[in-house]
């Protein structure tokens, strides 16, 4: 057993029953209520599950010695990811690990709850890891801006390295670093296998190059250029073995499309050239980005 797993162990086995309280970390912003509607939970493919809200994903990799969450969505979506969980016939006190894409209020505001209710380890890359103990993004952040929105702290995170794989129950999931959308940005990947045909499933962090303030990808005002750091998170996402694509905000890999046009003969969620469709869009839309800070340079702005 590796130290980490010993770690997701540990935390898994002291789990209490702990009932979510009033949470004075709710954040009210222009988006929350919409990002927040509830949506039926489904299956995606063999034991991989989406339990997020309708515009924030939450995905739980499932299996007999334990489960993993990827992602909390905001601090007030801890009630309805748990309520979501149960209703597929799962329990959140039975999962052991939770992963984080990067560190954003509305993907992280819930794990601190969830971690306390399920006694699950969580794990991020180590700058996620900082920011998900301190409840607060810092200024090397592309959306960072004073005041910034603050969420309850996790008391405990490991940090992961690029390319490690994380062990919890009989699942594998493995962190690919793909910084840019923020410092800490990871993607996840497993396996997942149903009536014996198993597909490589790709949990992809955001790739939007969006920003507050002065902040610019190509440097400037104090900050390094990230832009070719950038460009290559993208390219290895697209690179990496993909049969299902999975991303943060569902509409960024028409999650709920697939899902409306899904049959019983035809997973719709299947599609091995989602990664490089996703990717390629992500670039596209990141040279938009760097020509028009390009043009800015030039005009003095």
């Amino acid at each position: 057993m590796t130290v980490f797993a010993k770690i997701v162990f540990a935390a898994f086995a002291s789990a209490a029953g702990i009932a979510f309280a009033h949470n004075p970390g709710n954040i009210a912003c222009s988006s929350c209520k919409a990002w927040n509607e509830p949506q039926q939970p489904f299956q995606v493919y063999g034991n991989t599950y989406y339990v997020g809200t309708r515009e924030l994903s939450a995905i739980l990799v499932t299996s007999p010695q334990g489960h993993v969450l990827l992602d909390g969505a905001l601090p007030q979506s801890a009630p309805l990811i748990e309520q979501n969980i149960k209703s597929l016939g799962f329990r959140l006190e039975d999962v052991k690990l939770i992963l984080n894409s990067h560190a954003h209020f509305d993907h992280a505001g819930a794990i601190a709850a969830l971690q306390r209710k399920s006694g699950a380890a969580v794990a991020t890359s180590a700058h996620g890891a900082k920011v998900l103990m301190d409840g607060q993004i810092g200024k090397d952040d592309p959306q960072y801006e004073e005041p910034a929105f603050s969420y309850p702290r996790v008391a405990a995170v490991e940090p992961v390295r690029d390319g490690e794989t994380l062990k919890a129950g009989a699942i594998d999931v493995t962190a690919h670093m793909t910084p840019g959308h923020t410092p800490g940005s990871t993607t996840w990947t497993w396996k997942s296998c149903d009536a014996g045909r198993c597909l490589d499933v790709v949990y992809a962090d955001s790739m939007t190059a969006v920003s507050l303030g002065s902040y610019r990808y190509t440097g400037g005002n104090g900050g390094p250029d990230v832009s070719k750091l950038f460009k290559a998170s993208i390219d290895k996402v697209g690179a990496l073995k993909c049969d299902v694509l999975l991303s943060t905000h569902p509409g960024a890999s028409g999650i709920m499309e697939r899902l409306a046009a899904r049959t019983p003969a035809n997973n719709t969620f299947i599609d091995a050239g989602a990664c490089r469709a996703f990717a390629s869009k992500a670039q596209a839309k990141l040279a938009e980005r760097i020509a028009s800070e390009m043009r800015d340079n030039a005009s003095g702005r």
